[in-house]
């Protein structure tokens, strides 16, 4: 069986963004809350250099996650977005209670936003998402892309960019994340309905136009910061799209200069999503067990500022993902994949040639021209993996499977 051909650098990115979200969190939830001491200002510059990756990380992830989501969006009938679209809400509101509840028995004192009662609850669930705002985000972007597919894509870019201006100047209500799920449609719309530039512009990265696009993220990122200018329409956007072209070349060439030494992150990005759901949880508990302890005296000095963050983030993601497995191996794996059907007698070759774990890949139709696929001459037919967790070998059965901002 010809499975899809997958972009080793689309799994770069999405490891290099998984991570940097997970360490502005232990930056922004933890390390600023910790008393260093003399070493206040390592712990500050830290602070800084994570907030200027802002328009990296989450719009890099849904341009990411739009070039994977063509054919949900535009499939003959509504069938494939539904059920991808009820995956993705499912999870949100699953992980949404697991973490409300895990928050209040093991640390209510933790700064992350969370329901305090019913109306909180229901808050979070509709208007006013919390740190897991990229599920319920996705979902809807699914539904705009499903709903706008006969739309020509000038129209449908440019209602989106004018979206992501808005969403970018302080003048919507503070409604949690909900400024985040406004500004990235822009950049999954991007993904989506660019997928075949995209791929073009990746093919044609080099070293000089990687050296190019990280002077401009870095003077746009200065000029930005100099005029206070965030908040002037378009500017933040546009801020997106350099940062974005530049994440996007430097993944491409380190994969493609060092295919084994970025083989670790490409085997993050394809396990994104158990690192999404999870790092909150095992974070809120150290916070708690180091700011009651002696630890955090032990800290207040400059090598540990330099090297405690890096460490933190590391081993949040490595709980997550001891975690993840530990849950699917005892059967838990229904966490991650709530709207799983699978049938009882299928085969472990079948289901090991499954393109996810969230969404079992379906057969393409053939197309009514050229070579089928898996014949000489033939093109395998286009990725669409999965939005969020591409491909896992399974465990053999047993029996007879930011800122303000950030909240």
């Amino acid at each position: 069986m010809n499975l899809p051909k997958r972009d080793g650098w689309a799994d770069v990115a999405k490891g290099v963004c998984i991570i940097l979200v997970v360490f502005w969190h232990v930056i922004t939830k933890h390390v600023h809350f910790v008393d260093w001491g003399s070493a206040d200002g390592i712990a500050s510059l830290w602070a800084t250099f994570s907030a200027q990756l802002l328009p990296l990380r989450m719009p890099l992830f849904f341009l990411v996650s739009g070039m994977f989501a063509a054919s949900a969006a535009f499939a003959p009938d509504w069938a494939k977005a539904r059920r991808r679209v009820g995956l993705l809400w499912s999870l949100y509101v699953l992980w949404l209670t697991i973490q409300t509840f895990a928050l209040w028995l093991t640390a209510p004192d933790f700064d992350t936003a969370r329901a305090h009662d019913v109306g909180d609850y229901f808050l979070e669930l509709t208007i006013s998402p919390t740190n897991l705002w990229y599920l319920l985000a996705l979902g809807w972007y699914l539904v705009i892309a499903r709903a706008t597919r006969k739309v020509p894509t000038p129209v449908v870019l440019g209602l989106a960019f004018a979206v992501s201006a808005v969403a970018s100047m302080d003048v919507l209500p503070d409604l949690g994340n909900m400024w985040q799920v406004l500004q990235n449609l822009f950049f999954f719309v991007l993904g989506l309905r660019m997928r075949d530039l995209v791929r073009r512009l990746a093919a044609s990265v080099n070293v000089w136009k990687a050296i190019a696009a990280g002077a401009v993220f870095v003077v746009g990122l200065g000029a930005v910061g100099y005029l206070n200018a965030r908040a002037w329409p378009a500017v933040w956007p546009l801020l997106c799209v350099s940062a974005v072209y530049f994440g996007m070349a430097w993944c491409i060439l380190f994969d493609r200069w060092l295919p084994r030494g970025t083989s670790g992150l490409r085997w993050i990005g394809q396990r994104t999503l158990p690192i999404y759901v999870i790092h909150m949880l095992p974070l809120a508990v150290i916070d708690r067990a180091v700011r009651a302890s002696s630890v955090e005296g032990a800290l207040a000095n400059v090598p540990a500022a330099l090297v405690y963050p890096l460490f933190l983030t590391a081993l949040v993601i490595a709980v997550c993902l001891l975690l993840h497995n530990v849950l699917n191996r005892i059967g838990r794996g229904f966490l991650f994949n709530p709207l799983v059907v699978l049938p009882k007698q299928e085969p472990v070759a079948a289901a090991m040639s499954d393109a996810t774990l969230i969404l079992p890949r379906q057969r393409p139709v053939p197309p009514p021209y050229g070579p089928p696929a898996g014949q000489p001459g033939g093109q395998p037919p286009l990725d669409d993996a999965t939005v969020i967790l591409p491909r896992q070998r399974p465990n053999p059965p047993q029996y007879g499977p930011d800122d303000r901002r950030m909240r």
